[in-house]
């Protein structure tokens, strides 16, 4: 019940019948299986979809459809789910529905002022832009709990609904509890990650879709999943910028500014100027003498979870598509973490047509 307000949980859905019964009694609401069913329930305005990847996008539709809202976790769909994602955003300019990605770093009112600044041309021309997220650990993926060595598929584990669309395969503990670990199902950091500092800075520069992405990366320290744990990926946009999404999972330096969470590294290079930000502030330095600074700019209030979801809140009740980040602008991410994950899977160039909404690969 993060961000407080008038809500009640009223129903959960999973298809892991102990863990449902748990949060079920916790809150006090309806347990459901089937996702499908719950959305039947009249009383549920509105969703929260905190499933695997994979699901993430039949789930989005089905809500909208079913005329639901929804804050639906990043990413917005997997990997190889490019045609879905489109779909998404289509069904939530069809429906109307209030949607909200989850990506917290929009929360963060330092995106807003840096979109105005470079709005007023405070740093020229936008030719390079850098973001990531750095940390130590594969807690997200192997560190995942299982809940108990020894289940298996039945009436209280629904095996065949996990799987989805996903490849056939027989029941694995391992597969089932940490799914961030398996392709079938997860990204690794691109589409795991980010999602929280690549989203602020699409949002900051004005970016739509790119029209080329290149990629490397791989399991450099964790062997024993199959994503990768450090990606790093180069976007051009407009023909004109180029924007590095840089991470890796085993080291949580940045070496340059930080912001929010320890590991980001938000930095916007104009022809005149570099925004980037230091502790509490904005800093803008000049292009030709970084260490010469131009202007310091306070930041109201930074990454604020509760808040982020709070205007979610505020957006179901007054029927208010602006959530801060709609599934138009999910799409348009997506678009870009798909493009960097088929190019360093393939080791080839991610090419987007944007008149036929189309991914091809050279």
């Amino acid at each position: 019940n993060e961000g407080g307000g008038n809500v009640q949980l009223v129903a959960a859905c999973d298809v892991y019948r102990p863990r449902l019964d748990r949060l079920a009694k916790e809150i006090g609401g309806k347990a459901y299986m089937d996702h499908r069913e719950l959305l039947q329930d009249k009383n549920v305005d509105a969703v929260v979809i905190a499933t695997p990847d994979h699901h993430h996008g039949y789930q989005a539709i089905d809500a909208m459809r079913a005329g639901k809202d929804l804050y639906c976790e990043k990413p917005l769909t997997h990997w190889r789910q490019f045609e879905l994602a489109r779909q998404v955003a289509e069904v939530a300019r069809e429906t109307g529905r209030v949607f909200q990605l989850g990506t917290q770093g929009m929360s963060d009112q330092a995106w807003t002022l840096i979109r105005d600044m470079i709005r007023q041309g405070v740093i020229g021309q936008p030719i390079h832009a850098e973001c990531g997220y750095f940390r130590v650990g594969d807690f997200g993926e192997a560190g995942m709990k299982i809940d108990d060595p020894e289940a298996k598929p039945g009436p209280d584990l629904n095996w065949e609904a996990f799987l989805g669309d996903a490849p056939r395969r027989a029941f694995n503990v391992s597969r089932f509890f940490r799914w961030r670990m398996y392709e079938d199902y997860a990204g690794g950091p691109v589409t795991d990650l980010f999602p929280h500092s690549l989203a602020p800075s699409l949002y900051a520069l004005d970016l739509d879709f790119p029209n080329k992405a290149v990629a490397i990366g791989g399991k450099y320290r964790y062997e024993e999943r199959e994503v990768p744990d450090t990606f790093n990926m180069l976007l051009e946009y407009n023909h004109s910028l180029a924007l590095a999404v840089l991470g890796t999972q085993g080291n949580a330096n940045t070496t340059t500014g930080s912001r929010g969470e320890p590991g980001r590294i938000p930095v916007i290079r104009g022809w005149d100027a570099t925004i980037t930000i230091i502790g509490e502030e904005i800093v803008v330095t000049r292009s030709n003498k970084p260490d010469q600074e131009l202007q310091r700019v306070p930041i109201p209030q930074g990454q604020d979870l509760k808040r982020y979801v709070k205007r979610f809140y505020e957006c179901v009740v007054n029927q208010d598509t602006n959530t801060g980040f709609s599934a138009e602008w999910a799409y348009r991410l997506q678009t870009a973490l798909i493009m960097g994950s088929l190019a360093q899977r393939h080791e080839k160039v991610a090419v987007f047509d944007r008149m036929k909404q189309e991914i091809t690969l050279l």
